[in-house]
């Protein structure tokens, strides 16, 4: 069920997908990339929340500055009897609140009424601060409220009232200063933008004690609303617009960069392909800047296009030999038919069986011709499987003993340590027995096989004692077709055919000398060597 409808939604999201450049791709990718840090700040509240740590860092200086003033001017001035201490280190004070794991409380709530009095020391001294408290609110903007030691309120519209209740303000009667975020009841009706800030309806109220020889006399209630989203990235836009500017000019350049190295390429080499099919060679040219995979992606077209070149340049001279091959036997076979239909009448028996013989031995050349093309065929399609293993000893005295005549002698020599070839045996066997038989059709009286174990390889040499191959036919012998035994019904197909055998494999067949004899060297993989490396 699951699976269904995944390919369901495949399917979809394939038939809507649009077809794009790479171009296009490419520019899209940089430029969401580019983007990320842009969401991340407004998305996952980083700009905004740095925002509230800085009005909170505000408020906190405020706070320390208004309480320390307080308690100096609370305990009256005095001449100190010696210097103050300072300390060795100062430390960074952490802010409290984060968007994003601190509570948010309701609205601070009205002052509670109380029967008693607020400290009368307590409110001199917030007589005493009213004028500062004044001016810094005229400042900053804060809301400055001062508190008795029994949290009565000094000040403000609700003087008289307590807010001994209030969280915040019992842990800075306890000496503690205290930061909290609660809801902003004044703020105006909700606008269109404002899903995008958290901080829009939220106030900061921080309390801080005022301390007086080591005893808490009062506190300072400080509150402030964070700066808003949008006033905050108005502030910065000059920082913003030059980082916007700056990212802006390096994905112009990182795209100028991936089109040159990746884009460039790959349409380079796309014409070069169209020009391919089409018969015509065009080299791909290598782009400037270079990459790794970009470049090995035009090695990998050159190969393939010499090994078009080459088998088509193959597939031709094959077509032109085997049209040679063909035409001469059906030359004759059509000759003797049109005599035989012409003067059949006229001819004696003896001359009438000598046409036959001939159109025999024509039709006779032709089925080889064809047998033998098959097996070339099937022998350059061959693919080997990778997993083909022999040992060949048992093999090679089977061949040698299977081959052997009183005329022709056949010997084996094989190493004390039997190596592990990478080919199967069937196709070793055929290879072996069409250069026993062409050593054997040579004239050659014996034949020695030996087993060489290399580094990576193993050799089998096949040397005879025939008269050897001119040495203007060394470089034709594997050529399709080429054959000196015409007369005796040679295809000149077993050489190549067996190559083509040992190359699906791996392996290779080639020779050696042949001016004592021809001297033939059959190589395959080492799959004991291989799978020690392995």
């Amino acid at each position: 069920m699951i699976r269904r409808f995944w390919k369901r939604i495949k399917a979809i999201v394939a038939w809507h997908w649009p077809i794009l450049r790479l171009r296009t791709i490419l520019l899209g990718t940089l430029l969401f990339v580019a983007a990320l840090p842009g969401f991340g700040a407004i998305f996952l509240r980083i700009y905004e929340n740095a925002l509230v740590r800085r009005t909170e860092a505000e408020l906190v200086a405020q706070g320390a500055a208004l309480a320390a003033s307080a308690a100096v001017v609370g305990g009256g001035i005095t001449l100190p009897t010696a210097p103050p201490t300072v300390p060795e280190r100062y430390n960074d004070r952490m802010t409290e609140v984060d968007l994003r794991s601190s509570p948010v409380l309701p609205p601070r709530p009205r002052a509670d009424s109380v029967a008693g009095h607020p400290d009368p020391a307590a409110l001199a001294l917030a007589w005493r601060m009213m004028p500062a408290f004044q001016e810094t609110k005229v400042t900053t903007l804060a809301s400055i409220l001062i508190l008795d030691r029994q949290g009565i309120l000094l000040n403000g519209p609700e003087a008289g009232g307590s807010l001994a209740a209030l969280p915040e303000v019992r842990a800075a009667l306890d000496g503690v200063p205290t930061t909290v975020l609660r809801e902003n009841a004044g703020y105006p009706a909700r606008q269109a933008l404002d899903w995008l800030s958290r901080a829009a309806n939220i106030r900061l109220h921080h309390a801080r004690p005022i301390v007086v020889d080591g005893k808490v006399v009062g506190l300072l209630l400080v509150s402030r609303s964070p700066r808003a989203l949008a006033l905050g990235i108005y502030e910065d836009r000059g920082k913003i617009a030059l980082g916007l500017a700056a990212i802006f000019a390096m994905l112009l350049m990182l795209s100028a960069v991936l089109s040159r190295a990746i884009v460039r390429p790959i349409e380079g080499l796309s014409r070069a392909t169209r020009a391919l099919a089409s018969g015509q060679r065009v080299s791909a040219r290598q782009p400037t800047l270079q990459v790794v995979e970009i470049r090995a992606l035009y090695e990998d077209f050159e190969q393939m296009a010499d090994a078009i070149e080459k088998r088509s340049r193959y597939l031709r001279d094959f077509a032109s030999s085997v049209s040679h091959e063909f035409k001469t036997p059906l030359a004759g076979i059509s000759g003797a038919i049109e005599l035989l239909q012409d003067h059949g009448a006229q001819m004696s028996p003896a001359e009438s069986k000598r046409f036959l013989a001939n159109m025999a031995a024509d039709a006779r050349r032709l089925s080889r011709l064809v047998g033998r093309l098959m097996e070339l065929a099937r022998a350059d399609v061959l693919v080997g499987t990778t997993d083909a293993r022999i040992l060949p000893r048992a093999l090679l005295l089977a061949v040698a003993d299977g081959l052997s005549s009183k005329d022709f002698a056949i010997s084996v020599n094989l190493p004390e340590k039997e190596p592990e070839i990478c080919i199967d045996g069937d196709t070793l066997e055929a290879v072996l027995t069409t250069l026993v038989e062409n050593a054997r059709q040579a004239g050659a009286r014996h034949l020695e096989i030996s087993l060489r174990d290399g580094p990576g390889m193993v050799a089998v040499d096949l040397i005879d004692d025939g008269p050897g191959i001119p040495d203007a036919d060394r470089q034709r012998i594997f050529l399709p077709f080429f054959t000196s035994k015409r007369e005796l019904g040679g295809t000149g197909l077993g050489l190549p055919i067996a190559r083509s055998l040992l190359q699906a494999y791996g392996g290779e067949l080639g020779l050696v000398s042949s001016t004592r004899g021809a001297h033939f060297q059959i190589t395959c993989l080492n799959a004991t060597h291989r799978l020690t490396d392995d």
